[in-house]
């Protein structure tokens, strides 16, 4: 070999070491390997590396969890440790060389797991948060969170590596790669066309994987029941970090927000949105991260964002509220690249009111729509398209009627933010009943379910805890028994509405272990709690509303 060989291959050599050096001595940056310029991650989350913490086992901590009782229908209760028997097989550990930093509950669909996915997964894992890891599946995204604070929606569980498709590596002005119509695809450059604003940098990630930023509000139902602050701070600045990208990226010249199937993976939207239309989903989840940012700036006591953030909030606000919804139809609707509102209902439209968007009045006409039978008062509520459209399944269709838990759960927390609690509770054992007949009919817990009948959608995967695990899990907790914690003034409201003895054993809150039992008797109620700590018991029993101080130890009460 010539001497000049010779050197280069020793350079060769040593640029490889050197770069080994770099990224073994420095484990806390993550690389994306597959990006030419291999940029820094996870710089603004402050868990860099993996303490090993091995994973719970059903058997092992069973009687260690949260236990309801529900005599109305003990049927739930079956469904309910059905749920948590295969979310179980879901909790994994991080892979080595994966760059992932927390154990997680896995999505049950892939080798890749999914940030939609896991931020509504995490809101059942809440009725455990101290046992089982759920919000803690948070961390894998944080910790591989870009440099410009984008983060990707999908990560390999392997080796935490965003599918190579999605990199923008010829750093092309934005674009999606796989583009608005998944039954008619063109994969390859489909462009993003901005309107009355500056075309932003290239960016690393395809629009594709810029989706759904609902982590705020994943944290914050987490805060509900753990009130731990500590984490709210440690998750603050990749939120921050990750609004600013969406921001840049996503953000029209008409101040509403880009999207492009928006994880309704077929749904009749889609091809409308082609080129850079704005989604009325994606438009109110940016109002609601905001809002989030707001309200979690207040809580870790950063005052001055927090005014601003709310400022922001309500830009958004007001840009959906004037631009997304139509008089005629008394709805929200996605907007054309050319500002035209899309004519396809769909269940996208109730992200407004999770972003509290509409008025008092608007959201009247909002629920009027949920209570009618001609489009979302369903068999089983809610279908994700309403089912006077053109393009509806009444077996479900995907997104083309289906009923999924994630959009389910949407459309109660968005009813609870208006003080339509008894709807929400309807929708909710709806859901619910209709789970636990499927369940009782084919042994398990679906993908998604039929609208117009009781049955699992089609198509529809099987064994999916997975979100569907939401349900069983948080609505029987939430809804049927009416156990609602506020960690942060450490009260637990219980909505009694069954005749019969309800309640919860080992029920846990920030930080507090108690169990409570109802027992109705001619017309009077008993309660009986335990407590390992003092919290406040709000109850609600028809027209009785009490506010109660449980002590530690044993409580009895008469209602």
């Amino acid at each position: 070999m010539s001497v000049t060989k010779k050197i280069k291959v020793g350079f060769i050599l040593l640029s490889m070491f050197s770069l080994f050096v770099s990224c073994s001595s420095n484990k806390q940056v993550y690389i994306e390997k597959n990006h030419p310029d291999l940029p820094k991650g996870g710089l603004y989350f402050s868990k860099k590396e993996y303490v090993e913490k091995s994973i719970p086992t059903f058997v092992g901590i069973k009687d260690q969890m949260p236990s309801p009782i529900f005599d109305e229908q003990k049927e739930f209760v079956d469904l309910y440790w059905g749920a948590w028997k295969l979310a179980f097989d879901h909790f994994r550990q991080p892979q080595e060389g994966s760059g992932n930093v927390s154990n997680y509950i896995d999505e049950a669909f892939n080798e890749r797991f999914y940030l939609w996915d896991t931020s509504f997964m995490t809101m059942f894992c809440n009725v455990a948060y101290d046992l089982v890891p759920g919000i803690s599946s948070l961390d894998n995204f944080y910790a591989h969170q870009f440099e410009n604070g984008e983060i990707s929606c999908q990560l390999y569980e392997t080796n935490g590596g965003v599918p190579e498709h999605n990199l923008n590596k010829l750093k092309r002005p934005f674009y999606s790669y796989t583009g608005w119509d998944l039954e008619n695809k063109v994969e390859g450059y489909n462009p993003v066309t901005y309107v009355g604003r500056e075309v932003p940098p290239p960016s690393y990630l395809t629009l594709d994987r810029l989706d759904h930023p609902i982590t705020s509000w994943a944290e914050l139902e987490h805060f509900k029941y753990s009130g731990n602050v500590k984490r709210l701070k440690m998750v603050y600045l990749p939120l921050v970090k990750y609004f600013e990208a969406l921001k840049l990226y996503l953000k029209q010249g008409n101040g509403l927000y880009i999207t492009d199937w928006a994880s309704m993976d077929n749904s009749t939207r889609n091809p409308y949105l082609k080129g850079g239309g704005c989604g009325i989903d994606i438009s109110s989840e940016m109002a609601m991260v905001a809002k989030d940012l707001s309200t979690i700036a207040t809580i870790i006591g950063k005052s001055k964002e927090a005014i601003s953030y709310q400022k922001e909030y309500k830009e958004i606000a007001s840009k959906v509220n004037d631009l997304m919804w139509n008089e005629r139809e008394n709805f929200y609707y996605d907007l054309t690249l050319k500002g035209e509102l899309v004519p396809v209902k769909t269940i996208a439209g109730f992200w407004t009111m999770l972003a509290e968007i509409p008025t008092k009045e608007r959201a009247q006409l909002l629920v009027d729509e949920l209570n009618n039978p001609k489009t979302f008062k369903t068999k089983h509520r809610v279908p994700t398209l309403a089912a006077d459209q053109e393009g509806y399944h009444p077996d479900g269709g995907y997104w083309k009627g289906s009923v999924w838990a994630p959009t389910e759960t949407m459309v109660l927390r968005g009813l609870e933010n208006y003080g339509y609690k008894e709807l929400a509770r309807e929708i909710a054992l709806n859901h619910l009943t209709s789970v636990n007949t499927v369940y009782k009919n084919t042994g398990t817990i679906w993908e998604n379910y039929a609208a117009s009948d009781i049955t699992q959608g089609r198509p529809s995967r099987k064994d999916f805890v997975g979100w569907s695990g939401i349900g069983p899990i948080l609505y029987l907790m939430e809804y049927a028994i009416g156990l609602k914690p506020n960690a942060e003034t450490n009260t637990l409201v219980w909505n009694i509405n069954s005749e019969q003895k309800s309640g919860c054993k080992n029920y846990k809150f920030n930080g507090v272990l108690t169990s409570l039992i109802a027992i109705p008797n001619n017309n009077k109620l008993t309660l009986k709690v335990t407590s390992d700590k003092k919290y406040t018991l709000q109850i609600n029993h028809g027209k009785i509303a009490k506010e109660i101080i449980v002590k530690k130890g044993e409580n009895t009460f008469q209602i």
